[in-house]
């Protein structure tokens, strides 16, 4: 199973995907929202538990191929979190792209699709998302696909240490008519 866009394929995971990935997982501007950059085996585990999660879920988070011209960028879609929070339960959608792709709109373009997925054959009612409020970028594509904040939804994010700069979130939220609860 896959989605298309005019510009990208959306797809599941190969082997070849995982050395790019790794790179862009050890890549400080990548990560520069994150706790820390990913060794390998971290990097690896994540595309595990990325499969897994397709599996378990039948929707993941995929990984996207430039037709023609880039065999993987990085990946977009909709996860389950794996942590507590008062929006919980939720389906997140997430994205995370090789800086070589940035500033292309093709986050945006892919996960614009991931919604479409999400809301349509998964049947979701409402999609979250959520970053700390430096990550500009993230939160542009947010907005960009429709998203509304949700600034009674903020939060401290729980599997991020106490202190760390990247422990205070903002919530954007969509529902499946396109609005923002």
């Amino acid at each position: 199973m896959e989605l298309r866009t005019e510009r990208l394929i959306l797809r599941r995971w190969c082997p070849g995907d995982r050395e790019s990935f790794a790179r862009m997982n050890a890549d400080a501007e990548v990560m520069r929202h994150m706790i820390r950059t990913l060794n390998r085996e971290e990097s690896d585990a994540l595309v595990e538990r990325i499969e897994a999660h397709f599996d378990d879920h039948g929707f993941g988070l995929w990984a996207i191929e430039v037709v023609g011209a880039a065999p993987f960028i990085g990946f977009t879609g909709l996860s389950v979190p794996r942590f507590d929070a008062a929006f919980m339960p939720a389906v997140e959608i997430g994205w995370r792209l090789d800086t070589r792709h940035w500033g292309k709109g093709y986050a945006t373009e892919a996960a614009r699709a991931s919604l479409v997925d999400g809301f349509g054959r998964v049947g979701l009612k409402e999609v979250v998302s959520f970053t700390i409020p430096a990550n500009v970028r993230s939160v542009r594509v947010m907005e960009r696909i429709g998203m509304t904040r949700d600034v009674d939804g903020d939060f401290e994010h729980p599997l991020v240490p106490e202190g760390h700069p990247a422990r205070h979130h903002v919530l954007y939220r969509i529902g499946a008519g396109g609005d923002g609860r």
